[in-house]
């Protein structure tokens, strides 16, 4: 018997529709609605090559809707990557099984991108669709030449980030993303109609797209109207009418597949009205081996590539930046070597404009941007010209007021490879930020966040632009490096450790305020340690400031009161906590000081947490309220962030 097209994609179906069963937990009704556009899309559009998931030049397959999970997955096992295995499927969303609830693209090489959170799979396909322009502007067709397709749901179009990925996309024109949308009309709720009218086609018209629209069960409507958006200059939206659930017989069409297993009388009905008689994980030979050519097709494609890539001129350069190597050079120390011989009292936002002005001369795949702060986050560049739908090579982008946009963009660019992204705003509004940020320490995403305005320090724009949780908040994310420098020197170390970690992301909490140069030794970058001894006491060692960012120098301060009046004082910056914990048990406490030695904690925030450092019988001096609209310096009196208002609380203590 011939194999249909729509015997191809009745295998997803049964293979969602058991696997949510044996787990008892999941969503069938997506995948099993998108089932006939996922084949006609791998079958005849997406370039990829099964047996090399890292292939440069592949297409991006980007899930957005994550909980149709079971749909990738089935994709992939079809097609012939390695992994999942049917094993590994009838274990879905089990410890041992890499098939989570939503894709992990840690756990299966064939997922691009972890997704779940809705809206943030479209947004993260915006900034690979970025960097696929940006790296066929400076190395051509011949090796950077390929396209992001895109499935998103109802829900995923529905949320405020996705108003800010396609406002984005439009603005760049980036023709080379393509977005299947599964129109079911359908949410967890009910019909969308409960809860939005809006007319989405018109939204995303109106923002510079291409839209076209097809019945998303007729083969040949799917390939003429995904035809019509690859050949379109624009990015595109195409709207798939689906059905739900497709094939169950009583519960197509309804929410009742959105979430939630079929249930054993259902998925019989289902079988029969599909034709599908066969066991629960059973594939017909005759349609896995049409699975299995199919993935074949793509390896003629990878093997010019790798003809054309074997004898290019810039090979050596193209594979560096995407294995996400840094050159060899002495650029940032050279940079260093310098600052040391006349440290400059400056905030530390301008300073990490200094060592950003070193890093982006030195490093050509940095590209940087900012919401709409540029001039206050001080994140571009003599070397990052504007990146625009006339010029793909720039290496900064005007992200305007999109900070949660920015951020998710900045994960795709990162996840796309070949780019090292970096881009800003306030700390306080790492807020709209978090839920991109997250995935970047869920997915070991090489991003770097520029958050200025780090503390009251911002003086009178008052409470809601001074951030008193937010840097705590962050250092709570596991997998989040956290970085709250203390002069231009720190400040320069910080970023370079930044840029070498390439198994996740990087926060610089930096200054409005000028801070005084407190370092003049670069022989070392003693920030790695996330925490080191700047001042050794004079006097026998009483007290331990340990002390973060702008407080560093104050704590100093403190520190020549102190050994003044006979007490001797260690002051410890600990410009990152993370790679504090991580020493040794050994260098911990010797830097924190013995029993009988009082541990102080000094940072313009909220003093949560500093007990783990400090012990019971320490003391914190931080901030446990909102700010308010004053100068810096009658704000840090009222808070009580003075030499005069700390030190006597102090003496009191140690008596």
């Amino acid at each position: 018997m011939t194999v249909s097209e729509k015997h191809m994609a009745n295998a997803i179906r049964a293979l969602a529709m058991d696997a949510v069963e044996a787990a008892n937990s999941g969503h069938p009704g997506m995948p099993m609605g998108m089932a006939d556009v996922a084949t006609v899309l791998f079958s005849d559009f997406l370039k990829f090559d099964p047996k090399a998931p890292k292939w440069a030049d592949r297409d991006r397959f980007v899930l957005s809707a994550g909980h149709g999970s079971m749909l990738i997955y089935s994709l992939l096992h079809l097609t012939g990557y390695a992994r999942p295995t049917l094993e590994d499927i009838r274990n879905f969303r089990q410890l041992s099984s890499p098939c989570a609830g939503h894709p992990e693209n840690f756990k299966l090489e064939g997922v691009e991108t972890t997704t779940g959170p809705l809206g943030q799979g479209f947004a993260t396909a915006v900034g690979m669709a970025v960097a696929e322009r940006h790296l066929n502007a400076l190395f051509g067709d011949d090796l950077v030449d390929h396209k992001t397709w895109v499935i998103a749901g109802d829900g995923c179009l529905m949320e405020g980030i996705n108003h800010e990925a396609v406002g984005l996309a439009g603005h760049l024109g980036l023709g080379r993303l393509n977005v299947l949308w599964d129109d079911n009309g359908i949410t967890i709720d009910g019909k969308t109609d409960l809860s939005t009218s809006e007319d989405i086609p018109a939204r995303y018209r109106a923002s510079g797209w291409h839209v076209v629209s097809c019945d998303g069960h007729d083969f040949a409507d799917i390939r003429k109207a995904l035809s019509e958006a690859e050949a379109d200059p624009r990015p595109s939206l195409v709207a798939c009418k689906t059905i739900i659930g497709y094939g169950a017989p009583t519960k197509q069409g309804t929410s009742a597949t959105h979430g939630a297993p079929l249930g054993d009388e259902e998925i019989a009905g289902t079988r029969a009205a599909l034709g599908w008689d066969h066991d629960p994980f059973v594939i017909p030979e005759d349609i896995l081996a049409s699975w299995r050519q199919l993935g074949e097709k793509g390896a003629a494609a990878h093997a010019e590539w790798d003809k054309r890539l074997s004898g290019h001129a810039q090979a050596g350069e193209f594979q560096r930046r995407m294995a996400g190597e840094l050159p060899d050079g002495k650029a940032m120390q050279d940079y260093l070597e310098s600052l040391a011989k006349d440290p400059p009292k400056v905030a530390t936002r301008k300073a990490s404009e200094m060592a950003l002005g070193a890093i982006t001369e030195a490093l050509p795949e940095m590209l940087g941007g900012s919401a709409d702060l540029t001039g206050s986050n001080n994140t571009k560049t003599s070397s990052t010209k504007p990146l625009t739908k006339d010029d793909y090579s720039g290496r900064y982008i005007y992200y305007g007021i999109r900070e949660f946009g920015m951020a998710a963009a900045m994960n795709g660019m990162a996840l796309h490879g070949g780019i090292i992204p970096y881009g800003g705003t306030f700390l306080v509004f790492t807020d709209y930020c978090r839920g991109a940020m997250r995935l970047s320490a869920i997915q070991n995403a090489r991003v770097v966040y520029v958050m200025t305005h780090d503390s009251i320090g911002l003086g009178e724009d008052g409470p809601t632009h001074q951030p008193i949780e937010h840097v705590q908040s962050l250092r709570l994310m596991p997998n989040m490096q956290v970085f709250r420098p203390a002069d231009a020197i720190e400040t320069a170390e910080c970023w370079a450790l930044a840029i070498k970690r390439a198994d996740g992301p990087s926060t610089l909490a930096l200054t409005r305020q000028g801070l005084p140069p407190l370092r003049h030794d670069v022989s070392v970058n003693l920030c790695e340690k996330g925490g080191y001894r700047l001042k050794a006491a004079d006097a026998e060692k009483r007290v331990v400031l340990i002390a973060t960012g702008s407080e560093v120098s104050l704590a100093m301060d403190i520190a020549a009161k102190l050994e003044a009046a006979g007490h001797g004082a260690d002051v410890v910056s600990m410009p990152c906590t993370e790679l504090f914990d991580a020493q040794s048990a050994d260098y911990r406490q010797e830097l924190l000081g013995s029993d009988g030695v009082l541990r102080v904690s000094i940072e313009a925030g909220t003093t949560f947490g500093w007990e783990r450092y400090t012990g019971l019988d320490g003391l914190r001096f931080g901030i446990d309220s909102f700010g308010a609209s004053a100068p810096i310096e009658d704000l840090y009196a009222h808070f009580g962030l003075t030499v005069d208002a700390i030190t006597p609380q102090i003496i009191k203590k140690i008596g």
